[in-house]
This record gives C-alpha cells, sequence and structure tokens, in this order.
C-alpha cells in the first residue's frame, strides 16, 4: 500500500479557542473497509536533497502567497497592540479571501491568546495569529492513502480552468515516483485538448490510458475501472469534464459518472468505488472557490481538494474560509506547471507563508 507521506513532522496541539463554531464531522475517505494506518516518515535531514527539494518549494510557496502577506504583515508594523490593529487586521484577513466566519475566529481566539498571554507587542501578536490559523488549517492536513484495494479508483473534479488535467499529471508523477502503477481516464470526452492534453501526460510518465475519442465519459469510466483491475493497477485516476456548479445538468451527469464507477467497482469486486473523489481548485478564485467546495461537496460527496495556481496573485486566505465553513481536507497544493511543483499540505507552513 501507499500514502503520501508527510515529510513534516504533525503539528503539536494547540490550546483549542472559546470561539463557539459548528461541530464538523472527520472527514474520510469514501471506502467503506477499516481505515488505513498512515505512513508517516520522519523529516528529511537538513544535508538530504529531499530537505533541500522542500525548502525550495517553501521558498516559491512564500513568493506565491508574498503580497497577501505583505499585506498582512504591515498590520504588525506599529510598535503597541490597540484596537485600531484588531481593525486593520481584521479588514487585512477579508481582503485575503479568508471570509467573515473564519476571520471572526481568528480574531476572536487572537483576542483570548493575547490576554492570556499578556502578549506586549505586534510581533508577539503575529506569532499567536500563526499558531491560531495553523490550528484553524489543522484538520484539512491529511494524507491521501492508497489501498488496502487494487486499484484505488480516485475520481478528480473541477472547473474549466482550473487546471485539473495538469494537476492529475503531476499527481501521476508522484504516485510513478513511489513505485504505483497507475491507469489513467480520459473521460473528459468534451473537449479534445483534453483527452490529448492527459495522453502527453501519460507518455511522459510512461503510464496507461484509456480514452476514447467523442466516446461516453461514463463508459470510459466504467471501462477503466474495469481495465484498472484485470491489469492489476495499483491506481485508476479518472479525469472528468470540467463544470460551472451552476449548470445544474452537467452536474448532473457527474453525479452519473459516479454511480457508474460505483457499477464497475461492484463488478470487479471493489468495494465503495470511488474511494476517493477529489476537487481541484484554483487559488486565485477568491470565494468563488468555496461556493465551488460547497457544490461539487454536495453532489458528489468530496473526500480531498487540490489547490493550485499559488504562484503570484493567488491570496490563499480562502483556506482559512474552507476549513471554518466545509473542512474537505487539502491533499496537495501547486505553485507552478512543473511536474514536481505538486507538493503535500502543512498547515503550519502555510501559516507560516502565508503571514510571515
Amino acid at each position: 500500500m501507499f500514502s503520501f507521506f508527510k515529510k513534516n513532522p504533525p503539528v503539536e496541539a494547540l490550546a483549542a479557542p472559546d470561539v463557539k463554531t459548528a461541530a464538523q464531522p472527520a472527514r474520510t475517505s469514501a471506502n467503506a473497509v477499516a481505515p488505513v494506518p498512515a505512513l508517516v516518515t520522519a523529516p528529511a535531514p537538513e544535508s538530504t536533497p529531499a530537505h533541500a527539494a522542500r525548502q525550495s518549494w517553501l521558498t516559491r510557496l512564500k513568493a506565491g502567497l508574498g503580497k497577501t502577506a505583505a499585506g498582512i504583515s504591515s498590520v504588525f508594523g506599529g510598535t503597541r497592540i490597540d484596537e485600531a490593529l484588531f481593525e486593520d487586521l481584521e479588514s487585512a484577513l477579508l481582503m485575503a479571501d479568508a471570509g467573515v466566519a473564519a476571520t471572526q475566529t481568528l480574531i476572536a481566539d487572537l483576542r483570548r491568546k493575547a490576554k492570556d498571554t499578556k502578549a506586549e507587542t505586534p510581533a508577539q501578536l503575529k506569532a499567536l495569529l500563526i499558531d491560531g490559523l495553523t490550528q484553524l488549517l489543522a484538520p484539512l492536513e491529511k494524507p491521501l492513502m492508497l489501498g488496502p484495494q487494487q486499484p484505488t479508483v480516485v475520481m478528480v473534479a473541477g472547473v474549466n480552468g482550473a487546471g485539473k488535467t495538469t494537476s492529475i499529471g503531476k499527481l501521476t508523477h508522484r504516485l510513478a515516483d513511489e513505485g504505483a502503477t497507475v491507469l489513467l481516464a480520459a473521460a473528459d470526452t468534451f473537449r479534445a485538448a483534453a483527452r490529448e492534453q492527459l495522453t502527453v501526460w501519460a507518455e511522459r510518465n510512461t503510464v496507461e490510458i484509456v480514452s476514447q475519442e467523442g466516446g461516453d465519459p461514463a463508459a470510459v469510466s466504467y471501462d477503466a475501472v474495469c481495465a484498472g483491475k484485470a491489469r492489476k493497477k495499483d491506481v485508476v485516476l479518472i479525469d472528468t469534464a470540467g463544470r460551472l456548479p451552476t449548470q445544474l445538468h452537467l452536474m448532473e451527469e457527474l453525479k452519473k459518472m459516479k454511480r457508474v464507477v460505483q457499477k464497475a467497482g461492484e463488478a470487479s469486486g471493489l468495494d465503495a468505488c470511488p474511494q476517493e473523489v477529489l476537487l481541484v481548485i484554483d487559488g486565485n478564485t477568491g470565494q468563488n472557490a468555496l461556493a465551488q467546495v460547497r457544490a461539487f461537496d454536495d453532489a458528489l460527496g468530496l473526500t480531498g481538494l487540490i489547490i493550485t495556481k499559488l504562484d503570484g496573485t493567488a491570496k490563499g486566505g480562502v483556506l482559512a474560509a474552507i476549513a471554518r465553513e466545509r473542512p474537505v481536507p487539502v491533499y496537495f497544493i501547486g505553485v507552478g506547471e512543473k511536474l514536481e511543483e505538486l507538493e503535500t499540505f502543512n498547515a503550519r507552513e502555510f501559516a507560516q507563508a502565508l503571514l510571515e
């Protein structure tokens, strides 16, 4: 079995805020079988290539969120903590797309912690905010687990332009690097360019692909699941057509695809297929990203998110809104177009990149 090992130690426990928030059930994959324990590796020593690669990636993430970080950090440029600072911070968080609910939660928590710790300087307050944001984002930090069934079937959804097909290519690269065998399903049959793009990714990663010119998306998905089982693949990745959540008839078609995948799983002896349903979100879309999560989660029952394009204009605060209102795990975040520019999500790393 495989897991997307977290190369960093888990976030340390932080005191829970007094702020009352709606209870949120823990997110699990669609697998009906007992969960597989996560395989968490120790953090890479500083002298290793893995550590250097992670640090390089973190540098790019900080650069991508630099404008937002600068806007929030400017709030802490004074010499004292007063009501004006809290008001400016509230405005900065809202401008970063954190949303009203998450912003109120963070500010209330920060006020309490500042009082409890007797914080005296803006720098101390900023450190407390990083802790608070880390705590808020911590439920989103979860590795993508593969197994125990073979294959693990993963449906990938998203609106046009979110980077869905590219993210599938990057995910395929990570899986192949870990020794997993992958079968791609080009079920975005409405766009010839999408099928061609996925074929290119399959060739780059030296994996097989199931594709039909002008075929029915559900039929392609069914064939891919059956082929993945027959060929003893570890993973079947299904690229679905881009959908706007406001296009209700197209969302119904996505639901149909999931039902067909479930039937293919039953025919192949797989339980609770697809085991994973991922949504790819463009990090530049702000609060619209939260609306997408709600709509696709209601329609498909999401098990995880991939956040893309955190590479310049993205505000990133929307992850706080997602954590507060619809805490679907963030399996990966991306900062560029290269194969290796898709990394596991770490709550503290992200909070530091957003606020430092």
